[in-house]
């Protein structure tokens, strides 16, 4: 494990003097909701590792990660007033406080890595602004793989859902299990064994990396690769802790975020290549879906679309409308 993963009893920046004339450092805690195997985990160490470099130790940030320091649901607000200046989190969590957060969570409308990069170009000004509106700087974002279902046996058709008890993580997962007749229930990465295990749910929507992660096998048999989505995970910080940086230790951050970015999205194709097949390794039947259930939600996702637009107004339509002329 990298040592610079560790759990310190609080958050927040902390400045102190170097002797012999060093140049005074700067600590940054950085809560992240995801376990060190996980390749967004593995890319922020080496984000900052790339960032303690940079800047000669001037800035030295230490990654909490799975949520040792603040769950995820209190990244965001943590971040905002301070108590750690800098965190992960998974942009679609937002989306109870502006639908432009849940863009990249719709299903159906960009399902390649390629659509989402264009996906991401076309609404990352919008999700920016409306973070610097309350003091946050947009550092870098990086998609998880392609969305797939994960089920105790085949199904031809949704209808072979209804009622049952289905894990959501954010108002999108929401809306699709409600749509599919579905059972919404809200776990969190690290609960998902539990939850399976106490039939609190028994069936979800997520990536290879999670399903890996969660080790599937051991309570569903068949993954349906539909490659719905491809959600992002992303690093955000406080403006008013980047600003109080020395403009060279700025330069550096947003130099090691550039490059994360482009190094997280090709951690990623990788990542969806080989947890898939870790999961037919380990006994899981890979399907892709049928022709009717493809049908099927590609029609939730029509739904889930202009359900999206209706209530991210003009702004939402402007994304939409730059997504689809590019």
């Amino acid at each position: 494990m990298n040592n610079h993963v560790k759990t310190a009893p609080l958050a927040g920046a902390v400045c102190f003097g170097l002797t012999g004339g060093a140049l005074a450092q700067t600590a940054w805690d950085m809560p992240t909701p995801y376990g060190d195997s996980i390749f967004h985990t593995q890319n922020i160490i080496q984000f900052a590792d790339d960032v303690r470099t940079a800047t000669g130790g001037e800035l030295d940030i230490t990654v909490h990660s799975a949520g040792s320091l603040f769950g995820h649901p209190e990244i965001k607000d943590a971040v905002r007033r301070g108590l750690a200046p800098i965190g992960e989190l998974l942009v679609s969590r937002l989306s109870n406080e502006s639908p432009i957060y849940g863009i990249d969570s719709i299903p159906f409308l960009a399902t390649s890595y390629d659509e989402a990069r264009a996906l991401w170009e076309a609404s990352r000004g919008a999700i920016a602004e409306r973070l610097a509106s309350e003091g946050l700087l947009l550092l870098f974002a990086v998609p998880w793989p392609p969305q797939g279902l994960y089920l105790q046996e085949e199904v031809e058709s949704v209808s072979a859902l209804q009622g049952v008890n289905f894990r959501a993580y954010n108002t999108a997962t929401e809306r699709l299990a409600q749509l599919m007749g579905a059972v919404p229930t809200q776990v969190e990465a690290g609960d998902i064994p539990t939850a399976f295990s106490t039939g609190r749910v028994s069936a979800m929507i997520t990536s290879p990396s999670t399903g890996a992660a969660s080790q599937a096998w051991d309570f569903v048999h068949v993954y349906v690769d539909a490659q719905a989505w491809l959600p992002k995970n992303m690093v955000i910080v406080n403006q008013a802790a980047f600003d109080a940086l020395p403009e060279a230790v700025q330069t550096a951050v947003m130099e090691a975020a550039a490059a994360a970015e482009e190094r997280g999205w090709a951690m990623s194709v990788t990542e969806t290549e080989e947890k898939t097949a870790l999961l037919q390794e380990n006994g899981m039947t890979v399907v892709a879906p049928g022709d009717t259930l493809r049908a099927e939600l590609q029609e939730i996702g029509a739904t889930m679309t202009t359900e999206w637009l209706e209530t991210a107004g003009p702004e939402g339509a402007a994304i939409i409308e730059a997504y689809r002329a590019r």
